[in-house]
């Protein structure tokens, strides 16, 4: 694989170029990976955005997409966006225990498939604006968040931060 020369010892010119090709092929297969990761997140959270809010608003989007963001960056959460998106309690048979999850609608029994339509159009578009960076931080730190028309018993173990849009936000204490 080396080149050498004749008294037997490597080339280094040749070994310096050929570190560059692998170090360029690397990189390659690297931003290669980097990319189908981004393209997996942004769709578990344009499903996320989906389900929550059916890409009503943009700032129904962007906030719950900065609670998602929030949970990735909290050790107490999974440390990729599809991780908590999907968390939730298993069955005995690793399938999700139904209505166990952090987000309802990945458990609920129905189906998780987006129908094609605005709502999805609108929801990939906040998901992928979201993921460049557009709307982060909207939520003040928050980590949980409701429909405004429910109250979960968890509600008053949080500090409330807000209401944005359809939903009411929460923050650990």
């Amino acid at each position: 694989m080396f080149k050498l020369l004749a008294a037997g010892t490597i080339n280094l010119s040749v070994l310096a170029a050929m570190a560059a090709v692998a170090a360029t092929n690397m990189n390659e297969a690297q931003a290669v990976k980097d990319k189908e990761v981004a393209q997996t997140e942004i769709m578990c959270l344009a499903k996320n955005i989906y389900f929550e809010n059916h890409g009503r608003s943009e700032a129904d989007a962007y906030s719950v997409s900065d609670v998602v963001m929030n949970r990735v960056a909290d050790s107490r959460y999974p440390n990729t966006v599809c991780g908590v998106v999907t968390q939730g309690k298993k069955n005995a048979d690793g399938s999700m225990k139904r209505n166990a999850c952090m987000f309802s609608w990945y458990c609920d029994g129905r189906g998780d498939k987006p129908r094609k339509g605005k709502a999805w159009d609108n929801s990939l578009k906040y998901a992928i604006e979201f993921y460049s960076g557009k709307g982060q931080g909207i939520s003040q730190g928050a980590n949980h968040y409701h429909a405004h028309n429910v109250t979960p018993y968890w509600a008053d173990d949080l500090d409330k931060v807000g209401r944005i849009g359809s939903h009411i936000f929460y923050r650990w204490n």
